[in-house]
């Protein structure tokens, strides 16, 4: 259930109906478009409200790690369908660093395994993340939808889709430090994953953000783009609101 008011659908304009050409935003009112979608990214959503709040429980915590687990799982799978529809070599090879970002150049490195850190933190076993046994329905259905639009849209839709890295670097930051004053319980190694993040995450949103705006030489392909984020942007609040209501379930 979305209660966030967003719809995974794109609106039906009337210069597509008609066939009109639009003219082609300039660059500043491209990136103003795709910023102006910071307020439907998942930092306002209630559940991170109440993360930062301190007011999750550790049962709560638990549930809200494993599902995000298979956010972060599938994430690889995203940026290779986007490598193999890309036929520019040099995005391909930047592209590539986020791979080996996630899974790491060897076993046991990368954000993948600092995320099962973080899970092993909050009380949970490897293997029963890795297992996928407390992943919701929801949850599935919108990750899973996220990594098929990677495979069937354009690649220029699929790396845009990416740019809520533009909105994350103070929500990452805010979170480190929210979760270090109110989950005290958690040791630090449990919190691998926000620091290395913050390392990397600016550079990578602006390297993004200039691959799109570079790469969008028509109107139609910069509305893509802007829809390309905004679904990203529904993608991310449908997998908190399954995992806000089966918070709600737990405390019933």
């Amino acid at each position: 259930m979305n209660t966030s008011g967003h719809r995974f659908t794109r609106p039906v304009r009337i210069a597509d109906v008609f066939g009109m050409a639009r003219e082609l935003l300039s660059e500043a009112d491209f990136i103003a478009a795709l910023r102006d979608l910071s307020d439907r990214y998942w930092d306002r959503h209630p559940f991170h409200r109440r993360l930062h709040a301190g007011a999750l429980t550790k049962p709560e915590l638990q549930l809200w790690a494993a599902n995000r687990w298979y956010y972060q799982c599938q994430l690889p799978q995203k940026d290779g369908a986007i490598i193999a529809s890309c036929p520019v070599p040099e995005v391909r090879r930047m592209w590539l660093e986020r791979i080996v970002y996630h899974d790491g150049r060897a076993a046991g490195e990368g954000g993948a395994e600092n995320w099962l850190r973080l899970a092993e933190a909050v009380g949970l076993d490897r293997a029963e993340v890795l297992d996928q046994r407390h992943v919701l329905p929801g949850v599935r259905f919108a990750v899973d939808a996220y990594v098929t639009f990677a495979r069937t849209r354009s690649w220029i839709e699929g790396v845009a889709s990416g740019l809520t890295e533009m909105f994350s670097p103070n929500l990452m930051r805010r979170r480190l430090a929210d979760m270090r004053l109110h989950y005290p319980w958690i040791g630090e190694a449990g919190f691998a994953y926000f620091m290395s993040r913050l390392g990397v995450i600016s550079g990578e949103g602006r390297s993004t953000l200039d691959i799109v705006v570079r790469s969008c030489e028509t109107r139609e392909q910069q509305d893509a783009a802007v829809a390309a984020l905004a679904f990203k942007c529904d993608v991310l609040q449908a997998v908190l609101d399954s995992i806000d209501y089966a918070c709600k379930q737990l405390q019933s």
